[in-house]
């Protein structure tokens, strides 16, 4: 055998051998070589592949490295829909679902007797869809609006849990699509804010938040560097000519898991089937006493029927299958410190109390401060410094300090003064009558400056990329700012002196200002921090104005006319324009090139919804939050944020919170995603 004919020989088995650590390292976690000899004998391979390039395997654990950066994201047309599930909210919801599955089954002529269902984790991740053709690794996709996501291919190969070719001996041939979730393990998690922040970057909320902007770099090479995970929940489509594994559509769900661990992917730790109702409560109890136990975030189970058989007679709702339902956790609580109190002054001067904790884990993050809003909620509460409190995290996201254990205190704790005097700027603080909030009312205040402008930047505002909480404290500190026209005469050259501040970095914040410009009037006048007016609101009067030469006109009585503005929103809104201050402010925005888009209203659709209340919770697939309150608006409806017995409709997305529970006891009419545009159609 020549030398080149032994090296492509060896080419092979180095892929073969490799391929085979890293499915004991990332599936079975069960690693039989070190690290270290795992790389030196991925160097090798490196050698030969660079000695031999037109031998380089499609599934080389060399081509996880990263390709070249993207301009951009391709769709992909889902050829089954990735649905979402509805949710059951405790334990007695989900024997409720188990009563509705017998209930609608003994209707199609089943026996009555006890169904069998599958139970697995319901991790915090992305959902993506892996598409195999002839066993290798053809297309990866985010589950996007259910029927249409994007292609991330790229990025997914650079994630070894997923295997780029399927672990059989005979791979099976035709398509085959397997799906799952792309996620943190806690600690990796953990790891990667504390980078992030010695960085001084913003920390990511969640595992789920950084496994989906890992997914959507941009540069594939980037995701290659971030530890990311891989669970398989099922299988959308087997091709008719696949062979081997043709019927695996119409086994029992369970055998269809097995296949597909067969093939080299993870499934849920402690994936079983449980029957009937008193096993569905048991593994629902087990599976949250084990929540914190697990290297990975979960936030509920998911219970499937077992038989595909019967989920095709229970068929699908328009946006759930009757079949799954995700059982969610109860929020998830800790105990921990209480080490201090301080006021953080907003944008608007509102003096808001923050409690210091001691860190402590909560449900994935950890927590080290959250709000106390104001002075009654701490004298409500009956907080005191030092005191031994209960943190939870709201809804799994916003951490709240919910009680003090009085019964810890040791004599040592003390009562939280107050201040009478701004902390910023020491101007004496203000608090009108039947306002439970205090502010500075300092004008000039460098706090409300710096809010004013984090404000200002932010997403939903003027969405100036790079212009976050640190960049602001670097450019109030250095004077280069000292009001909000003064970033339209911002230069590359004085940003170039600041900390950590090169030329390129300096020229795209110049650019990324610049390009602000345009923004929506919405955009623009809830960027103008006016209190009350957020980004709804901002909608309502950009609606009703068009321009913002008129938005300058408004008197309170017109205010008072629109449908969508309250007493107190109207008095703000006119107390703001008629300020001498605030004209030269928008007029100074307006000579630096600022130039809100005006509004144009669809005539064609007004009155649709005219007298008709909305009330938006969970995440929707197809649009975004504001995408749908603009339509709604369009139509002439109104947008609440809370649900009440005069709210027409609740639209009820992804993981709804609260408000989906407040419409069913209310008896509000509750609508899918595809019910909604279905409405607005």
């Amino acid at each position: 055998m020549t030398k080149e004919k032994q090296e492509v020989v060896r080419i092979d088995q180095l892929v073969e051998e490799l391929n085979e650590h890293s499915y004991r390292y990332y599936v079975l976690s069960q690693p039989t070589i070190s690290d270290a000899e795992y790389d030196q004998l991925f160097r090798e391979l490196q050698a030969l592949e660079a000695a031999h390039p037109e031998h380089v395997r499609a599934e080389s654990p060399t081509q996880r490295v990263g390709a070249k950066p993207l301009e951009g994201f391709a769709t992909v047309q889902h050829r089954l829909p990735m649905l979402s599930l509805d949710n059951a909210m405790n334990e007695q919801e989900l024997l409720d679902f188990d009563e509705q599955v017998r209930r609608l089954l003994a209707k199609d002529g089943h026996d009555g007797g006890e169904i069998e269902y599958t139970v697995e984790f319901k991790f915090d991740g992305v959902a993506v869809s892996l598409l195999y053709e002839d066993g290798r690794l053809k297309q990866a996709a985010t589950r996007g609006d259910g029927t249409t996501g994007e292609d991330v291919t790229s990025n997914v190969r650079t994630i070894k849990a997923i295997p780029l070719k399927v672990r059989a001996a005979k791979p099976p041939q035709g398509l085959l699509e397997v799906r799952g979730e792309v996620l943190f393990r806690k600690k990796e998690f953990d790891a990667l804010n504390e980078e992030r922040q010695a960085r001084g970057e913003e920390s990511f909320a969640n595992p789920r938040n950084a496994a989906s902007g890992s997914l959507r770099q941009l540069d594939p090479q980037e995701t290659a560097k971030r530890p990311l995970w891989f669970f398989s929940y099922g299988v959308g489509i087997v091709d008719s000519s696949t062979k081997g594994i043709s019927d695996l559509a119409r086994q029992p769900l369970a055998h269809a898991m097995k296949v597909v661990e067969s093939l080299g992917f993870s499934i849920s730790p402690g994936y079983r089937v449980v029957k009937g109702a008193v096993q569905l409560a048991e593994a629902y109890r087990a599976a949250e006493a084990e929540r914190d136990s697990l290297p990975f975030e979960v936030d509920g189970i998911v219970i499937k029927v077992n038989d595909v058989a019967l989920q095709g007679r229970l068929g699908f709702r328009q946006r759930s299958p009757r079949w799954a339902v995700a059982a969610k956790f109860k929020p998830v609580e800790a105990v921990t410190v209480l080490e201090d109190i301080i006021i953080q002054v907003g944008r608007t001067g509102a003096l808001t109390p923050v409690a210091i904790l001691k860190p402590v884990r909560v449900g994935g993050v950890v927590v080290s401060r959250a709000t106390l809003h104001n002075q009654d909620e701490i004298e409500r509460k009956g907080l005191l410094i030092g005191d031994t409190v209960v943190v939870r995290r709201q809804g799994d996201v916003i951490p709240a300090v919910v009680a003090a254990i009085t019964t810890s205190r040791t004599g040592k704790e003390r009562r939280f003064v107050f201040p009478t005097k701004c902390p910023e700027c020491n101007t004496p603080v203000q608090r009108e009558e039947g306002e439970a909030v205090a502010r500075c009312a300092n004008g000039h205040c460098p706090a409300k400056l710096h809010n004013r402008l984090v404000h200002f930047a932010s997403r939903d505002a003027m969405d100036i990329e790079g212009l976050g909480d640190k960049m602001v404290g670097l450019l109030v500190e250095h004077s280069l700012v000292k009001d909000l026209p003064d970033l339209y005469s911002l230069k590359v050259e004085a940003l170039q002196e600041l900390p950590r501040m090169g030329e390129l970095s300096s020229k795209n914040l110049v650019g990324s200002i610049q390009g602000s410009k345009g923004r929506p009037l919405d955009r623009f006048i809830f960027a103008l921090g006016i209190r009350h007016v957020g980004s709804k609101t901002g909608q309502v009067l950009a609606r009703h104005c068009q321009t913002v030469e008129r938005f300058l006109t408004l008197s309170e009585e017109e205010l008072l006319l629109i449908a969508e503005v309250g007493p107190e929103t109207a008095r703000s809104v006119a107390e703001f324009l008629g300020e001498g201050y605030s004209q030269k402010l928008v007029h100074g925005l307006l000579d630096h090139g600022v130039a809100p888009a005006p509004v144009v209203v669809d005539t064609s659709k007004a009155g649709a919804l005219t007298g008709q209340s909305f009330v938006l919770t969970g995440t929707l697939s197809g649009m975004s939050r504001k995408e749908a309150e603009e339509m709604i608006l369009d139509r002439g409806g109104k947008v609440s944020s809370s649900v009440s017995k005069k709210t027409s409709y609740v639209v009820a997305g992804e993981s709804p919170g609260s408000k989906l529970d407040a419409a069913k006891k209310l008896g509000v009419s509750v609508l899918s995603e595809e019910e909604f545009s279905a409405l607005l159609r």
